[in-house]
């Protein structure tokens, strides 16, 4: 029982409850926006340059392969650009989920993939020749090709990286679609595109030499 009115004033309070000032920053810095880290965006662009690369190498190297005095047979081909093509999309596919903060087991396991690859190709090449671009030796150019997926290891193997896998995805913020928001205004494009077009077709035809002959030129009548 209170024994004055001070005692009676505290008994009947709310009592006063202080935040600490670094529980409120906490809050504020769990809020605030992520950053890539360059680990992350280091490996994310290894990936995607060799995805690129090989693309490359498909479509330029497709044509000598199909045009050689000792064409493969036909099953070989499609097997080989079904293989390339996978290839590609891991690795630009595993270079995504990692810049995005989705994992990188993807990553690591091509890049393991990659480094029995090359590993098979030097044991192979003590026994069969294979013909290398501008004739660097198969060794050095094995060492070379072997860089690319020790790099990605190394960097996926990051702190820095492990801890923005951690964090899980990033949190993608939602944006108002402006056709949506401008319909009228989209619309009106649209019909003033297709005016125009029109126009063109009606009041500029194709002279009478016809559309195939290379001197002719569009003007009005």
């Amino acid at each position: 029982m209170a024994t004055s009115a001070l005692d009676v004033r505290d008994t009947l309070a709310t009592p006063h409850v202080t935040v600490p000032a670094r529980a409120t920053g906490a809050a504020t810095a769990g809020t605030a926006p992520r950053r890539l880290p360059v680990t992350a965006a280091a490996a994310g662009l290894i990936g995607v340059l060799e995805a690129v690369g090989l693309l490359s190498l498909a479509l330029t190297g497709l044509d000598g392969v199909l045009s050689a005095p000792a064409r493969p047979a036909g099953w070989l081909v499609a097997g080989g650009l079904l293989v390339l093509a996978g290839w590609i999309v891991l690795c630009a596919g595993s270079a995504a989920a990692l810049i995005d903060g989705a994992g990188r087991t993807l990553l690591v396991g091509v890049a393991y993939g990659e480094l029995a690859l090359v590993a098979m190709l030097l044991v192979m090449s003590t026994t069969v020749s294979f013909p290398t671009p501008g004739g660097i030796p198969v060794p050095a150019l094995g060492l070379l090709v072997l860089a690319v997926p020790v790099g990605k290891l190394l960097l996926a193997g990051a702190p820095s990286v492990q801890r923005w896998i951690a964090a899980g995805p990033r949190t993608r913020v939602r944006r108002i679609d402006p056709v949506q928001t401008h319909r009228a205004l989209a619309t009106a494009t649209l019909a003033i595109i297709g005016l125009a077009l029109t126009a063109v077709t009606v009041l500029a035809p194709v002279p009478t030499g016809g559309a195939n002959d290379p001197a002719a030129v569009f003007s009005r009548p």
